[in-house]
């Protein structure tokens, strides 16, 4: 009886050794994926000729946290860096029809 313990638990510890470069993949991957999208939108800011620098320096800041394998904190900062591109270029494009609507006295 005292050695089913000690196998089960081994057998636990090495499934769960075994699955944890699966996690750890899987939150590069992710972090990948967001870095990717804020690189785009960002691209594409850049083609309106309306990047904002907090958006290079958040793009900055996950790059160093994969770097250090903080997956997590660096899928967090890239996909704060796409929000940033995204409202860039949503103030660029509506800028572009929208000083039509000021009133010149």
């Amino acid at each position: 009886m005292r050695t089913a313990i000690p196998k089960s638990a081994l057998v636990l510890a090495l499934l769960a050794a075994a699955a944890l470069p699966a996690f750890a993949a899987g939150a590069e991957d992710d972090y990948k994926a967001a870095y990717a999208a804020a690189e785009a939108a960002n691209k594409e800011a850049a083609k309106l000729r309306n990047q904002w620098t907090t958006t290079a320096s958040t793009l900055a800041a996950a790059k160093k946290a994969a770097e250090a394998g903080e997956f997590d904190k660096a899928t967090a900062s890239a996909k704060e860096a796409e929000a940033l591109a995204k409202a860039s270029i949503f103030q660029a494009t509506s800028e572009k029809t929208r000083w039509r609507d000021m009133e010149i006295r």
